[in-house]
This record gives C-alpha cells, sequence and structure tokens, in this order.
C-alpha cells in the first residue's frame, strides 16, 4: 500500500481524528485557563467571603470558636483581636496567608483600622510571599477586630507547576494521545481490512469465507451481511447454472425434432402428403415450444423493467376468465382435461388487465403441467370484504414445504421430468411474482404432499 492510500484509509483518518480532537480539548482548556480561571477564581472567593461575614453576623456562637470553624472550612486565615490588642490567629499557617506575620503593609493597615472608628473596611493587598491579589476584609463585633485574609488568585502548587510546565502537559497528553488514537484505529480498521481482503474473493466467485467478527455493532453487521450477500450470490449462480441447463435442453429438444421431422420429409414423407403433413405438424408444434421460450425470457425481463408503465382499468375478472378457459377446450376435448370453474356472474376489479390475465395463464399451464392422473384443474374466484380471491387448484402430487419458497424462483421446477405436454420453461412463476408484486396483490401457494396445490392471489378492491 502506498503513502496515498495509507493517508486516505479509515486508519489515517480516524488517528488524524482523534488526535485533532485531544489537542483541539487542550487548547480550549490552555484557553479557559488563560483568560477567565483567575477571574471565575476571584469571583469565586469573593462570593465565600461575603458569606462568611454574613455568618458572622447572623450567629450567636462564641466568637473564637466560630473563627476557627470558618477559617479551615473555607480555606481562609482569621485574626480575632481584642481590646487588650491581644491576637488569637487561626488557619494563619496556610500557604499564603498574611496574617500573623511580620508583614509590615499587612499590620499597618490592622493598626490604621484598629484606631479608626469604622465599623468595617476592606484593602486590597499584593502577596509578596505568593505573587499574588489578595484581599484584607476588617469588622468590628462584640469589642472585637475581626481580620479576614483571602487570596484572589489560586496560588497552589499544582497550578503553579501546571503554568509553568503546560507546554511540557500537553505534549505528554498528544503522544499519550497518539498511541492512544492508533490503538483504537487500529482495533476498527483491522476487522475491515480483513474483511475488504474477503470480500474480493467473493468477487472472485468464492462463496465459502467467513467474515471476522470483533464485537463492534457495525462491523459485526456488515460481516453478517457480506455472509448473505455470499449466500445469495451462490444461489445466483446456481441459478444461471440451472438457466444454462433448462434453456438448454428445451431449446436442443424441439430443435432436434425438427431437424429429424425436416430430414424426414426432404428423404422420405415428402412423397406421401398425409405423412408429409403430420411431420410439418410435429415441426410448427415444435417451433410454438421454442416461441413460448423465448417470450417468457422477453416477457420477465419486460416485467422486471422498472420503465413499464402498467395500464390500471376497471374490468369484469370473470369475463376475462371465461375468455382464458374457452381457449383450454382443444385440451378437454383432445387429452381430456377437466376444467371446474366456481365464480360469481360478475366481479368488477381494477388491474391491468392484459398482465392479471398473464398471471391466470401461468397459472392454468402450471395447473395443466402438474395435476394428478384425474386431470382436473379448479379455478375459483371467492368474494371477500376487500378482494376477490383467485384459486387455482391441481389435484398433482403437491410441493415439499422446504421447495415452496424457491418455486418462485427463476428456472426452478419442483419436477424436472414432468410428463406434460405444456412446455415448462421455469420461468412462469416467476413472471407471476413480478406482476403480483408490481400490483402489490398478496399471492401464495397451499400445498400438500399427495394432495395437490392452490396457488392463489388477491385483487384489492
Amino acid at each position: 500500500m502506498n503513502i496515498k492510500s495509507k493517508v486516505k484509509g479509515i486508519e489515517f483518518k480516524t488517528l488524524l481524528f482523534i488526535l485533532i480532537f485531544n489537542i483541539s480539548i487542550i487548547i480550549l482548556i490552555w484557553v479557559f485557563e488563560s483568560l477567565f480561571f483567575n477571574s471565575l477564581y476571584r469571583n469565586y472567593q469573593i462570593k465565600k467571603l461575603n458569606n462568611v461575614i454574613e455568618t458572622y453576623k447572623d450567629s450567636k456562637d462564641d466568637i473564637y470558636i466560630l473563627s476557627e470553624k470558618l477559617a479551615y472550612e473555607n480555606e481562609i486565615c482569621i485574626s480575632v483581636i481584642d481590646n487588650n490588642n491581644i491576637s488569637f490567629n487561626f488557619n494563619t499557617l496556610q500557604q499564603g496567608c498574611l496574617l500573623g506575620k511580620n508583614n509590615s503593609n499587612v499590620n499597618k493597615k490592622i493598626n490604621n483600622f484598629i484606631n479608626n472608628n469604622v465599623s468595617s473596611d476592606y484593602y486590597k493587598i499584593n502577596n509578596p510571599i505568593t505573587n499574588t491579589k489578595g484581599i484584607l476584609y476588617a469588622f468590628k463585633s462584640n469589642n472585637k477586630n475581626i481580620f479576614i485574609y483571602s487570596n484572589l488568585e489560586n496560588s497552589s502548587t499544582f497550578i503553579k507547576i501546571f503554568k509553568s510546565q503546560v507546554i511540557y502537559f500537553i505534549l505528554l497528553i498528544i503522544i499519550c494521545s497518539i498511541f492512544i488514537s492508533y490503538f483504537i484505529a487500529s482495533k476498527v480498521t483491522k476487522p475491515i481490512r480483513e474483511i475488504t481482503k474477503k470480500a474480493k474473493l467473493l468477487g472472485e466467485g468464492k462463496y465459502n469465507i467467513k467474515y471476522p467478527k470483533n464485537g463492534i455493532l457495525e462491523i459485526d453487521e456488515l460481516s453478517k451481511t457480506l455472509e448473505d450477500v455470499q449466500v445469495e450470490l451462490n444461489k445466483n449462480d446456481e441459478v444461471k447454472r440451472d438457466l444454462i441447463a433448462n434453456v438448454s435442453h428445451d431449446l436442443k429438444t424441439p430443435l432436434t425434432m425438427i431437424k429429424a421431422y425436416a430430414e424426414m420429409i426432404k428423404d422420405i414423407s415428402y412423397k406421401d402428403e398425409k405423412k408429409m403433413n403430420e411431420h410439418l405438424d410435429i415441426i410448427i408444434d415444435e417451433s410454438d415450444r421454442l416461441t413460448n421460450l423465448v417470450n417468457d425470457v422477453l416477457e420477465l425481463s419486460k416485467v422486471q423493467n422498472d420503465s413499464y408503465m402498467y395500464n390500471y382499468e376497471e374490468y369484469d375478472l370473470v369475463k376475462e376468465i371465461k375468455k382464458i378457459i374457452k381457449k383450454y377446450e382443444v385440451m378437454e376435448y383432445l387429452e381430456k382435461y377437466n376444467f371446474e370453474v366456481n365464480m360469481p356472474k360478475k366481479a368488477i376489479v381494477k388491474a391491468d388487465k392484459e398482465k392479471i390475465n398473464q398471471v391466470i395463464y401461468n397459472l392454468l399451464n402450471n395447473a395443466i403441467n402438474y395435476t394428478g392422473d384425474d386431470k382436473l384443474v379448479k379455478i375459483n374466484v371467492i368474494k371477500e370484504e376487500n378482494s376477490y380471491l383467485v384459486e387455482i387448484v391441481d389435484t398433482g402430487k403437491g410441493i415439499k414445504s422446504k421447495e415452496i419458497p424457491y418455486i418462485w424462483d427463476k428456472y426452478y421446477k419442483n419436477d424436472k421430468n414432468h410428463q406434460r405436454n405444456v412446455v415448462s420453461t421455469g420461468l412462469g412463476l416467476s413472471i407471476v411474482k413480478e406482476i403480483l408484486n408490481k400490483h402489490n396483490f398478496e399471492y401464495g401457494v397451499k400445498s400438500k404432499i399427495n394432495h395437490g396445490s392452490t396457488f392463489y392471489f388477491r385483487i384489492n378492491l
């Protein structure tokens, strides 16, 4: 695989996208810390300081106990100085606290507040220890001077280290992201590469392939889909082989007969007009067989073509079926077929008359081809609530239940050695299926071994 192909590959793109995402998050964190963190922290500290002051005003607890509690709970330092100038310090050992320290600036502000007759005041302080800003709030309560100090900037060691070493943190995170991204990309792309490799074998006509599954839903579904496609392609190959065998057989027999009888006419029967006419009739019949085969192939192609426009019209179904049955009278006379009809006087439906007639022709031919020794074929039209049910019934040997799903496939014959006079190309039921699907009509077959089959379809009203 060349470099250009790798750049276009899912592994590289997954790696790139995850890496860009991680770097974007790092940049957003850095921008937030630079622009907003100090301001948010300052507002948070001031709000916390106001809550502490309100607590002093509302509480009736001992001021020293309360000061100790508030100092440690809120991470601030507090000094309480009484009238005797005795100082009580709470949490003044925390990092950055300037109370109780020898800080002239803070001590000066404390002395000024004690000596001035004011109830409260606050001072902004530059903390030389942490190089940050702080606030000193002073107020009087119960003849005591209370001083609260809080940093307005985060002075924790971790934050300082992070700020000074941020570039190294970013590089470390990028490196980790690369390894994590590569692992994730490999986890996803490895089965896809294997599936692609095996799919190429599928294109070469190898159908006994197992596709990998790795627990990722979409990849497992892709493997399952390819296995289903594999089954269908294998089935289509079998259909193609059957096509060649069936069409070759159906073409070979009439062609052989045509040639044989043509030679007989040429060499022998031309002298006997009666024999010659018999032989010519056979040639005509076999030519009709070839015509039927070609017509079925062309008709299937025609009905499968989405560009074909169906002509829906209202007509009397009973009248059309009677016309069709009349054309089979010759079979009743010559071959003793018995067509039993059960229909209402009239059945007005809306469909493509020509195509529905073709459905009935094909189902009748199928029934004639496979009916029992009694040569009985039944045609039923039954009025239902929202449809007309059309049934074509034969008394043949029936269809095995495992074969029923396949009888609608092209070139499928459940009995290739049938002994009837109607040529079976294996396309009749497939044409029926295509026409009824285009009409959106329900259809199917009910069959019982040695008790015949009932092919049916419903014409919606």
